[in-house]
């Protein structure tokens, strides 16, 4: 079983930055995937960003392209996402996601397992 602890949320305005942490335990992640999703009130959970554990190629979503940078630290075995130039539709509850088949997808249901969330609020 694998645990994903997200921190690094908080309250920015708009054209600040953020950098989102998460910390993941209990298995070995070497052909893992990892992402980033997120939920705004009253919306479906959207695909924000991905990784692919082992070589670290990087795949994001149309709305954050240019603005947010998936990374991951194998020794520490944390995965970060870096926000900048954040706007108040970013706003919104981020997750962490991983699961053990390879390659990048940015659908819900190809990750396994999940964190609890870290609310991320850009005032304009």
């Amino acid at each position: 079983q694998v645990r994903l602890v997200e921190s690094g949320g908080g309250w920015v305005q708009a054209g600040g930055s953020l950098r989102l942490s998460c910390a993941a335990s209990g298995r070995t992640l070497s052909s893992y995937r990892m992402g980033w999703f997120r939920q705004a009130p009253g919306k479906e959970r959207e695909f924000v960003a991905a990784i692919t554990w082992s070589g670290g190629t990087t795949y994001y979503a149309d709305s954050v392209k240019g603005r947010f940078t998936i990374s991951r630290d194998t020794v520490k075995n944390m995965v970060y996402l870096q926000m900048n130039s954040l706007k108040p539709e970013d706003t919104a509850v981020y997750y962490c996601a991983a699961d053990r088949r390879p390659g990048l997808v940015t659908t819900i249901s190809a990750y396994e397992h999940w964190g609890q969330g870290t609310q991320v609020t850009v005032s304009s």
